[in-house]
C-alpha cells in the first residue's frame, strides 16, 4: 500500500493515466499515455510522483521535440532518442 500525498490516506494505489505536458520551449502540449501514476481511493487524487515528474521533464529537455507525436505513450516518450545523454543544466543532483 502507498501513502497519499495529498490525504495521507494509505488506501492509494499505483495505476497509469494520462497527462498533458508543456514543452520546455512552450511550443505546444503533449499527452502522454500510460504515465504511471498514483490514484488515492479516499480523496480521488491522481498523481505522478517527483521522480516521474523529473524523467518526463529531463525527457522532454533532452530529445529533440520537434518532432514530437501529439500523443504517444510514456514507453514511447522514454524510448526517444536524446540529443544530450544528461540535463546538464539540473543541479539538484
Amino acid at each position: 500500500m502507498l501513502k497519499c500525498n495529498w490525504c495521507e490516506s494509505l488506501n492509494a494505489t499505483t495505476s497509469t493515466g494520462t497527462v498533458y505536458w508543456e514543452l520546455p520551449d512552450g511550443t505546444k502540449a503533449v499527452a502522454i499515455t500510460e504515465t504511471p501514476s498514483v490514484v488515492c481511493v479516499d480523496c480521488g487524487m491522481e498523481y505522478q510522483e517527483d521522480s516521474i515528474v523529473k524523467e518526463i521533464e529531463d525527457q522532454l529537455f533532452l530529445i529533440n521535440t520537434r518532432e514530437l507525436e501529439a500523443e504517444l505513450s510514456y514507453t514511447q516518450l522514454m524510448g526517444k532518442q536524446r540529443l544530450l545523454k544528461r540535463n546538464y543544466f539540473d543541479f539538484t543532483s
